[in-house]
């Protein structure tokens, strides 16, 4: 295998830390967090064995530090992944496989628009959410179309690729009243 890609995601309900239940803690933790780990433990076994290989894992909201109320359990897992991305770089040094960073920023996924139980989120039902969400939301196609050829082309070990920057976050804010690309309504 050449690429590896961890990609996993799963949020609790949108309650405070105190009000979310056993259940959904550890669900979040083992996806984001364990189900990371083991992915990218068999992708280096693998990689490790033929002499080359990149494994990526997909930050989210918490890799960079910032902390957002309510979802504090997926972002703790987020700022672990990074910090065990960065860890296995370092061990993979010299041994002709890489490991990185995707940061995709903020996507129009079911991750922001549902529920765990599939109704409508209570998020997108915020008209100051939504506002920002339009301003610096992309659909996950277009992140993809960034993201494949970098992902292809790279070679350096511990590289974040990341999509949307802090120049295009400002772009986006200085020009928000031009864009006519809305996502949601």
């Amino acid at each position: 295998m050449d690429i590896w890609i961890n990609n996993a995601g799963q949020n609790t309900a949108h309650v405070n830390s105190w009000e979310t239940i056993e259940a959904e803690t550890i669900a979040v933790i083992q996806t984001n967090l364990t189900g990371m780990i083991f992915g990218s433990q068999i992708a280096s076994v693998g990689m490790l064995k033929q002499g080359f290989g990149a494994i990526y894992s997909m930050e989210g909201l918490g890799s960079n530090n910032m902390i957002q109320v309510k979802t504090i359990h997926y972002g703790t897992t987020k700022h672990a992944l990074t910090y065990y991305m960065k860890g296995l770089a370092k061990e993979l040094k010299g041994t002709g496989v890489i490991a990185g960073r995707l940061s995709p920023g903020m996507m129009l996924t079911d991750f922001i628009t549902k529920n765990q139980d599939g109704s409508p989120s209570e998020v997108i039902a915020n008209k100051s959410f939504i506002k920002i969400f339009n301003i610096l939301a992309d659909t996950p196609d277009m992140v993809a179309k960034f993201f494949v050829p970098r992902i292809l082309s790279n070679t350096k070990n511990n590289v974040q690729i990341a999509w949307l920057t802090n120049g295009k976050t400002m772009w986006r804010f200085m020009t928000a009243g031009l864009r006519k690309d809305r996502l949601l309504k």
